[in-house]
């Protein structure tokens, strides 16, 4: 499954769920959306997934992520249960008019995706000077 999130300057994300860009079947990462007056910062927690395996993409006003864990099992070890089936993580984002998608920077720490979007200029809070006469 697939969802898509529209993420506004207001800090409130809105879950879609549109019909899947592939047929496998994927995670949906947990994100947290923090905004601040110059823009929004998505924290998604990837745990297991190495910068090799991770694809972040912005095309025109969407932001997709995709990424694979990479476990390790010892070949002498069987996995009698397992909590988690599936090794992909998969979300996808449609950015507001406000933000910048050109300017998308990304840092992956411990498991945890930090991708800040910042607004586009003619969005940013500007100081106006006050002329005495």
């Amino acid at each position: 499954m697939n969802t898509t999130t529209a993420v506004t300057p207001t800090g409130q994300a809105a879950v879609r769920h549109p019909a899947s860009e592939r047929n496998e079947p994927a995670l949906v990462p947990p994100v947290d959306v923090i905004e601040d007056s110059t823009g929004i910062t998505l924290y998604a927690d990837l745990p297991g997934v190495p910068k090799e395996r991770l694809n972040l993409r912005v095309e025109g006003d969407t932001l997709s992520l995709e990424g694979e864990m990479q476990l390790t099992v010892p070949q002498e070890m069987t996995p009698s249960h397992a909590e988690v089936q599936l090794s992909r993580f998969r979300r996808t984002f449609t950015l507001s008019k406000e933000l910048d998608p050109d300017k998308v920077s990304a840092e992956l720490t411990h498991g945890v995706l930090r991708v800040r979007i910042p607004k586009a200029e003619h969005a940013q809070p500007r100081r106006v000077e006050v002329r005495v006469i």
